[in-house]
Formats: C-alpha cells, structure tokens, sequence
C-alpha cells in the first residue's frame, strides 16, 4: 500500500548512495572546483592562438582531457546530490554554481575548437596521426566543421550554456519541488500521493477503483500546472530549433540526430514500423488484460495492470541480488563483481523520498565507479529497472577502462542497448529455474508490460509525439499546452485504436518525462532494445562467442558508430530485419502469455 514520503534526512542511509567515492567533503568538491577554473585559465593563457601545429593541438587537447575528467566528476556530484532531493536549497544553490562555473569555463574554452575548425584539414589529419589519445576527438571536429559558427559566435553560444540549459531546470523544479500532490479519497478513506507513489505504486494498483481515482487525482494536479510546463518545453524546442537552423540544418530532426550518427531514414523508420507492426499485437495484449481483470472496459489508466497480480511475489533488495547476479553471471566474472560492488559498496539510491527524482538513471562518473538512482517498491518490475541500470553501469564500466574520457561516450542511438540487453538475459535466466504454466506467464508478462512496455511503448509513443512536435517547430509554428495535449492525445488514439479508451489525463502524460529535454533521446529505446532483442536470441542459441563478441562492443564505447557496434553484435540495423524480428518476437510473446492463460484457466 502506498504510504507517505519520508523527508531525505528521515531515510535509512543503507538505502542511499554513498558521493564520497567522487569527493568526500564539500572542501574537497570546491578544491576541485578551483582546480578546474585554474587550469582553464592556464589552458587559454597557454595556446589561445596558437593552435596552428599538430604539436600545440595535441598538446592543448591532452590538457583538455584534464578538464574534462574534472568537469565529468564535478558535474556528476553536483547533479547527483541534487537528484534525491530537489527540496533542498543547499543542493539547488551548488547546482546553479556549478552551471555558472561552467558557462564562464566553456566561454574561455570555446577558442579550442573554433581554432582548430578554421584551420586547414590536413593539420588536423597530421594532428590524428601523431596523437591516439586524441583522434576521436579531433575526428569529432571534422564532422562538425561544416556546421560551426564564427569563433565569437561560439564563444557566446558557451557562454550563454548555463541560461540555455534552464528549460529543463524549470520543469524539474515545477515537478520534484512545486508540485504538491494532496491525498485523494475512495470510499471515504484518504490515500496519499506524489509523483513517485504513482509511478511506482498506483499504477500497478489492482483495486481498479482506487488506482483508476489515483490516476484522476494525479491528472488533476498535473493539468494545474500544464502552461508553465509547456512554456518551458516550447523555450527548449525553440531554442533547439534556432540552434539547428544557426548551424546550417534545415530541420531541428537532423541537427538532434547529427550527434547519433544515425539518419534521417533509420529514424522515421523506427517510428514508422512500430506505430503500425507493433500496435495490433499491443492492443491483443490490453484486451487480455481486461478480461483477466473483468473490467467493464479497458482505460489508459489500466495498460499498467499485471496478468497477474496474486502470483507476483514481493521481492526485497536482497532478493533482487539474487535475480540480477544469476542472470548477469553469464557475461563473465568481471562483470559479476561490478553488480556485487553495486550492491556492497552502496552505488545504489534506493530510497523514496520527498523531492527525488522519478524513474531511474545510472551516472557513469569517469575514473570514480557508476551510480544508481531507483525508488525501491518491492516489485519484479523494479528488478527488471535494476538489471536495466545496472546494464548501463556495467557498460560504462567497461568503456572507461578501455577508452579515454574522449572516446567513452557512446550515441545516445546505441546507449540504451546494453541496459534493454541485461533485462533480456533476465527472462532468459528465470526462465530456465522453473518450467511451470504460471511461473512461465509470470515471467513473459513482466517482459511485455516492463522491457517491451517501456521501451517499445511509452518511449516510442514519446518519439512520435515529439517528431510531430519538432514537424510544427521547423515550419515557424509554436506549442502551447492544448496543442501539445492535442497531439498526445491523437498519438495514443492511433496506435491504441478504439480497444483502450483515451480517458481525460492521458493527453498530459507528455508532461511526465524528462526525455523531451535531452534530443531525440525516446526512440532510441526502441533502438536499443531491438539490438539486445537480437544478441539475447544469439547468447541463447550460440552461447559463449555471443558473450565474447558483446563484450567487445561494451568495450568499444564512442571508438564505433552505432551501426558498427550492432554489426560487432551480429545485427545489421541499416535494414528494418532485426526490428521486424523483434516486433514478430513480442507478438509470439504475448500470444504465449495467452496460451498459457486458457491453460491455466483451464486447469482451475
């Protein structure tokens, strides 16, 4: 039962993370701090200029790297602390800092690569031979040269980072700090709410009665705040589209998918053939669900119901230790450790609490171990977030140690593979411990309304509201709240069709996501999950040369672009196979679930 959030000083520590491990005082953080400034005024001082020699290149960028580490573990901190609790006006002040230092720092810096694009492109290929540490770096350069700005141009452009950033820094104030969610009444008894207790608790809700009320309740505080929200997302778009159009792109799509390395083509493809291939087998899947439940008609309020409530046990942290290190197990010892140390050495946040972020994330700090943020509920679905995140810890894990801070950042296209992959392995392991009828649909039917879910669903409806959002932008046009509900609205009508009804609410859930902050992030999901829906199909059938030729790829990190490293992986993601593939997997899928439901039924 849902209960009331706990203040951040009232939660048990073994719950929260331990930020010693990046500084182990606000005295060590702030040292680093002026560390960084220091050595961004030496760096400037020292080649601002020069940067006409391979040599003064190198030399400048293997400083750079320095600052880069800094900024890296500085940021993370910064934004870490910030994360579990945005109440806190300590953690809000060293976040503005911090964007502030940073701005000034990028300004002083941005001379870096305005000198080096304007020079000639046989000094930066002589300047590639000569440094390895360097070369993604200065390859990265390349591919921007025809899309950067006048130095001064680019020099303000940094300066301004910190004020171009505060879009979404006003919507996670507006939604961790301002929204003040009241308790809502079923039957004449209080119920308390938040962000977090409804993603976490009410929608899962059996009681359709009361998760269908909370689901009203929750509706009902969003929409009180959906034009200053939407004033916010309009200056995002907005900002992102004069971006876009001040480097020479002719859509904001293209300028967001230029850092992927994808294409325009990839992009609406994988849009394109989920609304339409996915949707028949997602809506066979909502009917089941209302029959399984007896309701008189199945609610958006309801996609989040389980096949079977009664059956899912309860899993403690310790428990879900258990799940995770035996499914992971299989991707060797090393890999092994870095779960264990997660769960030792306390890189996990579990806790609820006022003012913490929704959802989860894993920060991947170079030089200094990941960390995970979750809001623990006790449910399977939880441990599928866990073994999510933990994926892309162990990812990062492997790309730090095997890349510099130049080349461990991977497309945000392929970021999400190795997390989806890790959730895959789960099934795979549950699986094989019990082979029996309802066991069996439990485990399918947490793929489907978690993996699947999640990421071919909620995130893949997010990328085509948000394409139909960027379409209105490129042609001048602008997004105030009743459009943006609008078009949410008219993306869940048509790939539900008319077997789920679109209740009043459900055009504001565009409000409850960060993603729209952060490019064409939401599709990639999709993206990601189709690659592991693939590999894990390998590692079962081809077992350990799988495992060795995915280890490679979490080892390449940004040394490949995204095709690269899926065609590492054994998938060819240029053709729509593997994505075909995997949409006629969930349909196979979710047709079991149902086989297993008439047998089960059968036998009672």
């Amino acid at each position: 039962m849902a209960k009331e959030l706990k203040d951040r000083k009232d939660v048990e520590e073994a719950l929260t993370w331990d930020l010693s491990a990046i500084y182990s005082s606000e005295d060590e953080y702030n040292a680093a701090i002026k560390e960084l400034e220091e050595l961004a005024k030496e760096i400037e001082k020292e080649f601002k200029g020069k940067l006409n020699t391979a040599e003064n290149i190198n030399k400048c960028l293997d400083k750079l790297r320095k600052v880069t580490e800094i900024i890296d573990l500085t940021g993370n901190y910064t934004e870490l602390s910030l994360s579990v609790d945005h109440t806190n006006s300590d953690n809000v002040d060293r976040y503005m800092r911090f964007s502030n230092t940073m701005a000034q720092i990028s300004s002083s810096l941005s001379f870096i690569d305005s000198e080096i694009i304007q020079g000639d492109e046989g000094l930066i290929d002589e300047a590639i031979k000569e440094s390895k540490e360097n070369r993604i770096y200065l390859e990265e350069i390349k591919r921007a040269k025809p899309h950067a700005l006048h130095p001064e141009a680019e020099r303000v452009l940094a300066a301004l980072s910190g004020t171009l950033e505060a879009p979404y820094s006003i919507y996670e104030q507006a939604k961790l700090a301002d929204m003040n969610f009241k308790s809502f009444t079923v039957d004449g008894k209080e119920y308390p709410l938040s962000f977090v207790l409804f993603e976490n608790e009410w929608e899962y809700e059996n009681d359709s009665k009361l998760r269908r009320a909370a689901f009203e309740a929750f509706s009902a505080k969003l929409r009180e705040y959906q034009h200053v929200v939407a004033a916010a997302y309009q200056t995002q778009v907005q900002k992102e589209k004069t971006l876009a159009t001040l480097r020479g792109f002719d859509s904001v799509i293209d300028s967001l998918l230029f850092p992927q390395k994808v294409d325009r083509e990839l992009y609406n493809r994988q849009i394109d053939i989920i609304i339409e291939k996915l949707a028949p087998h997602m809506r066979k899947y909502a009917k089941l669900l209302q029959r399984i439940h007896k309701l008189d008609e199945i609610t958006f309020a309801d996609l989040k119901l389980a096949v079977d409530p009664e059956y899912e046990p309860a899993v403690s942290i310790e428990d879900s230790r258990k799940y995770v290190e035996g499914a992971l197990a299989v991707l060797g010892e090393d890999y092994l450790q870095i779960v264990k140390r997660a769960y030792d050495e306390r890189w996990i946040d579990f806790a609820q609490n006022k003012g913490k972020s929704t959802g989860a994330f894993c920060a991947t700090p170079y030089g200094v171990h990941p960390y995970i943020l979750c809001s623990w509920n006790n449910k399977m679905s939880e441990v599928f977030t866990l073994a999510h995140e933990l994926g892309h810890a162990g990812h990062f894990t492997f790309c730090n140690e095997n890349q510099n801070v130049f080349g461990n950042r991977v497309s945000t296209y392929f970021v999400e593979a190795p997390s989806t992959m890790n959730e895959m392995l789960m099934v795979n392991y549950l699986l094989q411990t019990k082979d029996e009828p309802r066991f069996k649909r439990w485990v399918l039917s947490s793929l489907i309304s978690k993996t699947y879910y999640h990421n071919f669903v909620t995130h893949l409806l997010e990328a085509a509201y948000q394409r139909e959002v960027y379409k209105i932008i490129d042609k001048g046009g602008s997004v105030q709240a009743d459009k943006l509900n609008g078009i949410k609205k008219e993306v869940l009508e048509k790939f539900w069709g008319g077997e789920v009804k679109i209740i009043d609410g459900a055009e504001l859930t565009w409000m409850r996501q960060p993603h729209y902050y952060m490019g064409l992030y939401p599709y990639t999901y999709s993206a990601g999950l189709t690659i592991a829906t693939e590999v894990s199909k390998r590692i079962l059938k081809e077992g350990q040369s799988a495992v060795d030729d995915w280890r490679e790829v979490l080892k390449a990190g940004g040394s490949k672009t995204p095709v690269e490293l899926a065609k590492m992986a054994g998938v060819d993601i240029t053709t729509d196979k593997p994505l075909l593939n995997t949409i006629e997997h969930i349909g196979n899928i979710i047709d079991e679930i149902i086989e297993l439901t008439e047998q089960i039924e059968g036998k009672r």
